[in-house]
């Protein structure tokens, strides 16, 4: 009789678990039974664990063999198990030494032919095996640049399975080529990611990163429109642009990532773990430190929007856009079910998806971008009688949108079209991606230091009770929103809203609360309603 056990990594949404892969052999008829909760695609993972044995010159054991993942309560999916079980067969067989299995963490696919595949997830997998305080883990070669990523973990990268096995028995190391299997799923290789090319998303879905060839400077005229960019840049707030086409609506959601703030190192490892398990980070890049940039097309579905799919969830582009931007356009054209299902991450920051095999967790912290046209036609405008849609179309139309999804966005702004002379206009346009961005790091800076020690980093997360019992408006700064909040025209969630954006304006110009101009200013980016203010930051200092 044999015994021998190591050690992987199973996935629920980006949390792992490590799960003890045991093997024991006992004199009988021959067989192979894997127990545990596995699901069928680790199921399979018999056949493959046998043949890549055989090719990497091992000899399988002609007894009866039994495989237990434990714990068993925890579901557990995917090929990541087979270089574990394949290990662990090894050490009840005697080819390995089993003492040097046992604190080792191992993750990774086998081919037929021995070779050890990347899988998905590896980051949140290498995270999880240091939490548990594992110092050393196995994973394919591809992936090593990845799992090195966590801090105080060794990482061991092999090609084959044959390789670590002549690493764990101290025998010299075979020569192997390098492996050309690509790593993205084909599924979604349309997706655009940071550090890679343009591409467009399939199935409705599409992520870009932080293109600094597109600059803030290229937008003609829109002097709201770019400060509340800014204003959502500085705070987190969520924006919706409302205008005709050719205004201008997405090449200023396009420039809104490059002027975030680049990712701490914390948010950049939240950040690529969420792509790790989607299977979307690019070769040669594994660490993503710029805001993603996600921005689905109008018929993607709810699952693709907030993360689901069959058996195991997962990620959707809420998930993607995580500390970075999800642009909606066209979202009248998006479906009501999808929109609505956005409530939820817009207020928690997290989505909890649940399924017969389990409930998941995926972070969702992102700023959102809505845009749509005034009417189907996108002519309508009270200046212009172009527009041949019936008023009763009209008003379907803009009731896509629901008043609860709208409420939640903090700032609304009406895109004008782009006129002759301010296309003619030669001299210098507005300030540039560098200039806003230096402007909104500075303001950003300005609220951390403010909520140091809160565990909130923007206006945006302050919960409205806190808002209102720490941090005061100066004195009379808020009558006339509490004035528009009595005749109904702010809610009261619009109220403590209007007060975030206020607390973002003067970060931005420099004061040390709000005044009652920021809070004017907030109250017309919030409303749409003009109130004599400039829409310039420059003139409120």
């Amino acid at each position: 009789m044999g015994f021998a056990r190591t050690c992987s990594v199973a996935l629920v949404g980006v949390e792992g678990v490590v799960v003890e892969v045991q093997a024991d052999l006992e004199p009988g008829v021959a067989a192979f039974t894997l127990v545990g909760l596995p699901d069928k695609s680790l199921s399979e993972s018999r056949d493959r664990v046998r043949a890549a044995v055989v090719n990497s010159g091992g000899e399988w054991p002609q007894k009866k063999l039994t495989v237990g993942l434990s714990p068993a309560s925890v579901p557990k999916s995917g090929s990541g198990f087979d270089l574990a079980i394949a290990s662990a067969v090894l050490g009840a067989a005697e080819r390995i030494d089993p003492r040097v299995l046992a604190d080792l963490v191992m993750i990774g696919e086998l081919g037929l032919d021995g070779r050890v595949r990347p899988v998905r997830g590896i980051l949140p997998a290498v995270l999880a095996a240091a939490e548990a305080g594992y110092e050393q883990v196995v994973v394919p070669e591809c992936a090593a640049v990845e799992a090195s990523l966590v801090p105080g973990i060794s990482v061991l990268a092999v090609r084959s399975l044959r390789q670590l096995i002549a690493v764990l028995a101290d025998e010299p190391v075979p020569e192997e080529e390098p492996d050309e299997v690509g790593r993205p799923d084909p599924l979604l290789s349309g997706l655009r990611m940071p550090g890679t090319g343009a591409a467009t998303g399939m199935h409705g879905m599409g992520a870009a990163q932080q293109d600094h060839g597109h600059d803030l400077a290229d937008v003609v005229g829109q002097r709201s429109a770019r400060t509340a960019v800014e204003v959502a840049a500085a705070g987190g707030h969520h924006l919706f642009l409302e205008g005709p086409p050719g205004a201008g609506k997405t090449m200023l959601a396009e420039r809104l990532s490059a002027v975030l703030p680049r990712l701490s190192r914390e948010e950049s490892l939240e950040v690529t773990a969420v792509h790790s398990v989607a299977g979307l980070l690019p070769p040669g890049k594994p660490l993503i430190d710029v805001p993603p940039y996600c921005a689905p097309h109008h018929s993607a579905t709810m699952q693709s929007l907030v993360g689901g799919g069959a058996g195991f969830a997962r990620p959707g582009a809420v998930s993607l856009a995580h500390r970075g931007v999800l642009f909606l356009d066209e979202t009248p054209e998006f479906g009501s079910q999808a929109l609505d299902a956005l409530r939820q991450p817009l207020e928690a920051g997290h989505v909890v998806i649940a399924r017969s095999a389990g409930v998941v967790r995926f972070p969702a912290r992102f700023l959102m971008v809505l845009a749509a046209n005034p009417c189907p036609c996108g002519r309508f405008s009270q200046r212009d009688a172009a527009c041949e849609c019936l008023p009763s179309v009209i008003r379907r139309y803009q009731a896509r949108l629901s008043g609860p999804l709208l409420d939640r966005v903090d700032l609304r702004v009406e895109v004008d079209p782009v006129g002759r002379a301010e296309l003619a206009h030669r001299g210098p346009g507005g300030d540039s991606t560098a200039t806003v961005a230096d402007r909104v790091r500075a303001a950003r800076e300005r609220a951390a230091a403010r909520l140091a020690g809160t565990g909130w980093r923007t206006n945006s997360e302050i919960p409205g009770r806190e808002l209102r019992n720490r941090w005061h408006a100066g004195i009379g700064a808020m009558d006339e929103a509490e004035r528009s909040l009595e005749r109904g025209l702010l809610t009261a969630r619009g109220l403590d809203r209007v007060l975030r954006v206020a607390w973002t304006v003067a970060d931005l110009v420099g004061h040390d609360r709000p005044d009652a101009m920021d809070v004017a200013l907030a109250l017309q980016l919030r409303t749409g309603v003009p109130r004599g203010v400039p829409m310039a930051l420059g003139a409120l200092t």
